[in-house]
Parts: C-alpha cells; sequence; structure tokens
C-alpha cells in the first residue's frame, strides 16, 4: 500500500472514531440531564428553598351564613343570643369596616345554608343575609400559600378586636366573651373550625416548644391553680398575646413574660 492511501485510510479511521466519541458525549450528558430532572421533568437546583405549605390540623368550614351589621356590639350579642337558643351555633364579631356582625352554622352544601337562613328570615330572627363559601375563607385562599402568610392572616384578623368590650351572650352571658370563645372566632373567622373551650383546644393542638413559637400558635394557662387549663390567648410575636381578660375589661395583648402570666404558662398548641 503506498503511503498516499495508507494516510487516507489511516484519516478516515480518526474522523469516524472521533464522531463516535462526540456521540457517546452527547448520549451521556442527555443520560446526566434526565437523571438530575427526573422523568422527563427540569433540572431543580437541589439548593433551592421549597415553600412550607400549611399542613391544617382542624377540619376547613364549609357554608355558614352571615347576618346583621351593627354599630352596637349589644344588637349584636342580642342576635346571638337568639340563635343559640334555637341551637344553632352562631358568634358575633367585628369585621374590617368596624361593624358587628353575625355567623351562624357550618353547613355542608350552600342549598342547606340558604334554606336555614331563609328560615330564619322567614321567622324574623334575621334580615338580609349572605352565605359565606368555603372558598372565601384564608384557609382556603391560602392553600398554595406559606404558612407564614395563613398565620399573618390569623394574627390580622385576632388584633380587629384589641379594645372590644368582653361580651359573648347566650350560654357565655355569665362568663361573658370568655378567652376561649375569642380564639374560636379568631380561628373560624379564617374558615378553621377550632372547638369551643380551652380544653378541647389544648387536646386537638399540636404541642410547641416556647422557643419555636410562631404568630397564630394558642397559648394555655392555668389560672386557677393546678394543671388545668383554664385560659388561653393568640400569640403575636416576640412576647405578646391577645386574649380575652374578663367580665369588665376589654380585649387586650399582654406579655407572657409578666410574672401573672408566666408563673400560671402550660404551654403552646399550634393547628398550621
Amino acid at each position: 500500500m503506498s503511503r498516499s492511501v495508507r494516510e487516507k485510510t489511516e484519516s478516515k479511521y480518526e474522523q469516524r472514531w472521533a464522531m463516535q466519541q462526540a456521540a457517546t458525549t452527547a448520549f451521556l450528558f442527555v443520560l446526566l440531564v434526565l437523571l438530575l430532572s427526573g422523568c422527563g421533568g427540569q433540572a431543580r437546583d437541589r439548593h433551592e428553598p421549597v415553600p412550607v405549605r400549611p399542613k391544617l390540623a382542624l377540619p376547613q368550614l364549609r357554608y355558614t351564613i352571615q347576618a346583621g351589621a351593627f354599630k352596637n356590639i349589644d344588637n349584636a350579642v342580642r342576635l346571638t343570643e337568639k340563635l343559640l337558643a334555637r341551637r344553632l351555633v352562631a358568634y358575633h364579631f367585628i369585621d374590617e369596616s368596624g361593624f358587628y356582625k353575625v355567623r351562624i352554622g357550618n353547613f355542608s352544601s350552600r342549598e342547606e345554608a340558604v334554606a336555614k337562613a331563609d328560615g330564619l328570615k322567614s321567622a324574623r330572627i334575621i334580615e338580609e343575609y349572605f352565605i359565606i363559601a368555603p372558598g372565601d375563607y384564608a384557609a382556603a385562599r391560602q392553600e398554595g400559600a406559606t404558612a407564614g402568610q395563613l398565620r399573618k392572616e390569623i394574627v390580622r384578623t385576632a388584633e380587629r378586636f384589641i379594645g372590644v368590650p368582653y361580651k359573648w351572650g347566650g350560654e357565655s352571658t355569665v362568663s361573658g366573651f370568655d378567652c376561649s370563645g375569642l380564639t374560636m372566632v379568631v380561628y373560624q373567622l379564617n374558615g378553621l373550625e377550632l372547638p369551643r373551650t380551652s380544653g378541647d383546644q389544648w387536646a386537638v393542638g399540636r404541642p410547641v416548644n416556647e422557643r419555636e413559637l410562631s404568630q397564630g400558635d394558642l397559648l394555655f394557662f392555668a389560672t386557677r391553680g393546678g394543671n388545668k387549663v383554664s385560659h388561653v390567648g393568640i400569640y403575636l410575636g416576640g412576647d405578646n398575646f391577645l386574649h380575652a381578660p374578663g367580665r369588665g375589661n376589654t380585649i387586650q395583648v399582654a406579655s407572657l413574660s409578666s410574672d401573672y402570666f408566666r408563673s400560671r404558662y402550660l404551654g403552646a398548641r399550634s393547628y398550621l
């Protein structure tokens, strides 16, 4: 074989080997991308933070009736008493406009809520009303949001009650707008079915170390001696919590480090 023919043959082998190497490299690159990104997905930075979604420990409310718009809280209390006397779940609250309104029940369907509302209207217990749907609550609207956003909404709701007179109504006329009534209302206004009594609220929550407290957690106290839960407040952040202190007082902010509350503190519970 002549030198020129041999050089041409070697050149063809070198080109073929280079092409095979390039194809192998491309295959390995594609395989690496697939392994990093999963089945057909996009590659994800392994250090990218994943938002913490709320893991709700409480049932979410369904359809609720809302009625009334009172400037005087006593009118809202009287309506609440009438509804409670009919064995309905009802509570009053202050909204962002400063008016006191009343919410009634937790119905499985809009039709059931409308039927009950129309019956109350026919009995002249309520006048105009509208239905709060599951999607109207903060807990439902923020399912895709972080837990921190829902906690801030709970605190924002709680702070609307600062300065509101200590009144509840119905079965709680003697004890007033008690502490657990306040916490229940704040959570229910955000679509979470928190139980009525402080003991039940303590029982259904997830224990939280004091160093790991987050806004919206509930703080529990034994204000009647012993170790039995008798008082509850909503943690606002820092050293502060909001609570209904007792008859003759308005709903207010207190310090967890005060001698009174520090000596009676039992622990905290979270529901998110």
